[in-house]
């Protein structure tokens, strides 16, 4: 099979032909430049491919405008040389394998960075550009704990969870892969310059969007189908019901993904997607890494190893969380007193304490009683 980038990027630009077709074009000729040269009679022989479109296609390549789309071409690879990225095709051992094996995977990604074989490994965290206190805690926690193990952390490089899946997992000395929706070298938002580099150096950030592209509203969907794509499954991190993750959330279930979600607070009505996610039946209720990779278990067993016997680790606790425990006695303890004695907000005592559930070292009762487990 012979391709070319040159043919690959001049395909793109023919009204009529995405990536869909022209995957079943190549499969077909095995050869983009022969693609060129057939005629709408052989064309019509491909799956996918009518007269009007095989029409189009001779017309395209017979029309004097093709002249633009070879500026068109010129520009976009001496952008993407400027920027020290490349273009990475659906025929190449390089594209991500769990992408290439969806219903809809991009015929190519411009890419910064590495993509590595073992990336097929790879979970996706997303949740909202607002993440309160406790969404950065599980984000963090979560990102840094697939790092540990050798998963790679799939996310969007947009505010919020995004960004502290990245830095943590880089913190972790982890891989991560950042897919945008705009072109690799337009960071967006713009403060996450640094972060971006620190992505690329161990790493990739990734995008099917031309070099130069906007971050434009309509190329977030079509990016967060990638996101999921590239991973074995997506955790929801904080969410609204209308928000952005819930999309990607939706794609990695149509596209046979598992989806994880981490339960938001009952009474936190603004990030009570990942709720509706569980309760839909949709998303498996996760607390701690543990459950995501007992679900991924054999897609993870060539990394993951079966944990020895051992006795109970040490857990380690914020300053809030210590607070809130040495403040509790031996009795149940009503959340308004526990928040006073432990010098905080009821609300910030709420978070820590949620968090110290899923550490095992509380319990809470009815009427917002809590107790330290034995």
């Amino acid at each position: 099979m012979r391709i070319d980038v040159r043919d690959v990027l001049t395909l793109s630009a023919i009204p009529g032909i995405g990536a869909t077709r022209m995957i079943k074009l190549v499969a077909h000729f095995k050869d983009t430049r022969l693609i060129a040269e057939a005629s709408a009679k052989e064309l019509v022989r491909v799956e996918g491919i009518e007269k009007k479109t095989a029409l189009t296609i001779v017309n395209f390549f017979r029309d004097s405008g093709l002249e633009h789309t070879k500026r068109f071409v010129d520009d976009q690879l001496k952008r993407a040389n400027k920027a020290d990225a490349r273009i990475v095709t659906f025929w190449d051992k390089e594209y991500p394998s769990n992408l290439r094996n969806t219903y809809d995977p991009p015929a190519f990604l411009f890419v910064r960075g590495a993509l590595q074989d073992t990336d097929r490994y790879a979970v996706a965290i997303v949740g909202t550009r607002n993440a309160s206190p406790y969404g950065a805690q599980m984000a963090e926690r979560f990102a840094q704990g697939f790092a540990a193990l050798g998963i790679t952390v799939v996310s969007g490089l947009a505010r919020g969870i995004d960004t502290v899946a990245h830095s943590a997992t880089l913190r972790g000395h982890g891989r991560t892969i950042a897919v945008v929706g705009s072109g690799v070298d337009v960071v967006y938002p713009s403060e996450n310059h640094s972060l971006a580099q620190r992505i690329v150096e161990d790493g990739a950030i990734v995008s099917e969007f031309p070099m130069g592209a906007k971050p434009d509203a309509p190329n977030f969907p079509r990016r967060n189908r990638i996101i999921s794509g590239m991973s074995l499954g997506t955790l929801i991190i904080e969410t609204g019901i209308e928000g952005g993750a819930m999309i990607t959330a939706s794609l990695a279930f149509d596209q046979n993904r598992e989806v994880f979600a981490v339960p938001s607070p009952a009474n936190e009505k603004r990030q009570s997607g990942t709720n509706l996610l569980i309760k839909q039946g949709k998303a498996s209720l996760v607390e701690r890494v543990d459950d995501v990779v007992a679900i991924l278990a054999p897609q993870l067993k060539n990394i993951v190893k079966p944990a020895e016997p051992s006795t109970r680790p040490t857990i380690q606790l914020s300053m809030f969380e210590q607070a809130l425990v040495d403040a509790l006695g031996d009795e149940a303890m009503h959340i308004d007193v526990l928040a006073e004695r432990a010098r905080m907000s009821t609300a910030d005592a709420l978070v820590h304490l949620l968090s110290l559930e899923f550490k095992g070292l509380v319990r809470q009762h009815p009427g917002k009683m809590f107790v330290k487990t034995s």
